[in-house]
């Protein structure tokens, strides 16, 4: 599996929009990707950090390649129409996942928002 961090400083007044568009249109459109395996959205806590992350997870790297073309592992994907929302071009990187641990609701585990 191959974990791919989106990452995106959003202008801050374009913050909550731009987040409400990826979760809303954005992220569910992955699962129409051959070997896209879930993902999720996060956005900075402190009200001065306007970063937004996507980390998506794909079976390898041939699911990457179809999904980013050929340059995946250096060229972040995005639409022309988010780079007014953004106060720098966004970044990409990858990692393989060694280990992963998923508490079920109820068994310690906080539910997600």
């Amino acid at each position: 599996m191959i974990i791919r961090i989106w990452e995106a400083q959003v202008s801050p007044l374009r913050v909550e929009e731009f987040c409400a568009r990826l979760a809303s249109t954005v992220l569910p459109g992955f699962d129409q990707w051959d070997g896209f395996l879930g993902g999720e959205l996060l956005c900075a806590l402190v009200d001065d950090d306007h970063r937004v992350q996507m980390i998506t997870r794909w079976r390898d790297e041939e699911a990457l390649r179809a999904y980013a073309g050929p340059m995946w592992r250096i060229r972040p994907v995005w639409s022309e129409d988010e780079l007014h929302e953004l106060e720098h071009p966004p970044t990409v990187a990858h990692f393989h996942s060694l280990r992963r641990l998923d508490l079920a609701v109820g068994e310690g585990a906080a539910p997600a928002d």
